[in-house]
């Protein structure tokens, strides 16, 4: 089965008219970035918060893994989505006013029928849209292609959504809608190639056709390969700007990058910016690297601003952070980048303008708490399954201060742990677990079923778990069915503990170092994030699961 890693490399190189160059072999050094020089205010549970409180915000805008944003405006309101991979339900979609605090609304996309990639969220005549590449999972059924255009659409941002619509587009990812001049709506995909759609946006009008080859770097940059990909269009005056990803998602830290390209009309023909690519990673090591998969959007206060990924140095674990970056038009009506040194504060975007006064944004709460009481289901906004059919989420019960979670596989490896995402370089959580039936059940940190480490409690033993399989190490425990498990990492140093109800914690005598749990290693575009599993037969009851982050974090 192609896996999403794989799925990006074909999507990107063998699609219609892809291109490869790749870099040079050239090995580097990456160094540690320097702090800034005073913290953000704490966010909920002492999570990383990218609004200072005195004017100023720090990159990331959402730390953890949110890769591929696609952003709209919509009046004074900001909404953001991104690959949201194989959580089900999936899709959720964030809201801000001031684009650097950002809360969620819920999921867009109930069942998925395979892995989100790179989507566009876009707004056209009082309606939204996601259009949606779904990548062939092990559970998908009648997928016609390893890549899917579907389209979703509601009458409010809120839902209901729609179910998935078929675009019957095939072997392509990334979709970017636009309306040209001529008041049709097209789609542009990977390649970078187009295609017209009907005017309801809900099928194709046309065939899928090659229309920009790319703006082209000099072969002896160090990329992990050309993959141009992520077009997302806009027009400003005149102009239709065409923004697109070169230079591969991940690998070298100086290969992912943001082109822009722009014509008169949406038939081109398309001239590359004079002074692409206009962000990118020079120095590996800089605190932010991998820097592509842009949208432009016009702020506030009329400002222009860059949205897109990027890895943090030091910290892969934690996948691709959503990171915002200032933007000028020169006097050619080019976009620059202008945030430089990413590792400092910056001016937030400024408020939005009214005649005779300056109406700062609404202040609405940023980010979401990762505890849970488990009083509701949270599933698509807190917790996501990994590689789990859509119609196997039944497995968790939520209810009564309890997730009850059927048993499944033989382990974390094939038992679709659930999984939450994580920003913070320094944390804890901690679970309490109740066994029946014979299962065995535990908290771990996952990367991916290949790539996990953390412990399993089967009320006899338990079961370390390092590199993605069981330890030669096997922790002493008390007979039970009863246990708290707590699990720290402290900027990347991990220690497990475990305790019978109203006991004392107990150190767990191996600790791990867990800085190579990332995509570069494992060639998977995930990141290394708390997770509950149960495996075997049977259920587990987890209860009072808490988060925290700490300082250094």
């Amino acid at each position: 089965m192609i896996d999403r890693r794989d799925a990006l490399r074909l999507g990107s190189l063998t699609g219609l008219g892809a291109g490869l160059a790749a870099g040079s072999g050239a090995a580097w050094s990456a160094g540690r970035a320097a702090p800034a020089t005073a913290s953000a205010l704490p966010g909920i549970e002492g999570q990383r918060r990218a609004d200072r409180g005195d004017g100023t915000y720090l990159n990331p805008a959402l730390a953890g893994d949110f890769p591929d944003p696609t952003i709209l405006k919509d009046g004074e309101d900001y909404y953001l989505t991104h690959s949201s991979f194989e959580a089900a339900p999936g899709l959720l979609i964030w809201h801000s006013r001031d684009l650097v605090n950002w809360t969620p609304i819920g999921p867009a996309l109930d069942k998925p029928l395979g892995t989100v990639f790179a989507v566009d969220l876009v707004k056209h005549e009082g309606r939204y849209y996601i259009y949606i590449p779904f990548m062939q999972a092990p559970w998908s059924q009648g997928l016609k292609s390893f890549a899917n255009i579907f389209v979703i659409h509601a009458d409010d941002i809120r839902g209901p959504w729609s179910d998935p619509i078929d675009l019957g587009i095939g072997g392509l990812i990334d979709p970017g809608h636009v309306v040209g001049e001529d008041g049709k709506r097209y789609l542009f995909l990977s390649g970078v190639n187009r295609v017209r759609l009907t005017d309801d946006g809900l099928a194709t009008d046309g065939p899928v056709e090659k229309v920009y080859d790319g703006w082209k770097y000099p072969d002896d940059w160090v990329t992990e390969a050309y993959s141009l990909e992520g077009p997302k269009l806009f027009r400003r005056g005149d102009w239709f700007y065409l923004v697109t990803a070169v230079g591969g998602t991940a690998g070298p830290p100086t290969g992912h990058m943001v082109t822009v390209a722009r014509a008169r009309s949406i038939n081109g023909p398309w001239q590359d910016c004079p002074h692409n690519p206009i962000i990118r990673t020079w120095n590996p090591a800089d605190k932010w690297l991998s820097r592509g998969h842009a949208s432009l959007v016009e702020g506030p206060g009329g400002d222009w601003w860059a949205v897109y990924h990027g890895y943090e140095n030091g910290f892969y674990t934690l996948g691709r952070q959503t990171l915002l970056e200032p933007i000028q038009w020169d006097k050619d009506g080019w976009p620059r980048a202008m945030g430089a040194d990413l590792s400092r504060p910056l001016p937030k975007p400024a408020a939005r303008r009214q005649t005779g006064s300056v109406s700062a944004p609404r202040d609405l709460p940023q980010g979401m708490a990762w505890s849970d009481d488990f009083s509701r289901a949270a599933l698509g906004t807190r917790w996501r399954f990994y590689n789990q059919a859509p119609s196997e989420s039944t497995r968790a019960v939520v209810g009564g201060g309890a997730l009850a979670l059927a048993a499944k596989g033989a382990g974390p490896q094939d038992c679709s742990p659930l999984t939450h995402l994580v920003g913070d370089h320094a944390y804890e959580c901690t679970v309490s677990l109740e066994l029946e039936g014979g299962a065995e059940a535990g908290l771990l940190l996952f990367f991916n079923d290949r790539l996990f480490l953390g412990m399993g409690y089967d009320g006899t033993r338990m079961v370390s778990y390092r590199g993605g399989k069981p330890s030669y190490w096997q922790e002493p425990v008390a007979k039970g069915s009863r246990i708290d498990l707590r699990i720290v990492n402290a900027r990347q140093i991990v220690t497990m503990y475990h305790r019978v109800p109203g006991g004392d914690w107990i150190r767990h005598a191996v600790r791990s170092e867990v800085s190579g749990y990332h995509a570069n290693t494992m060639d998977d575009l995930a990141s290394l994030r708390p997770a509950l599993f149960a495996s075997g037969n049977g259920l587990a009851r987890f209860r009072d699961y808490r988060y925290r982050a700490f300082e250094g974090g």
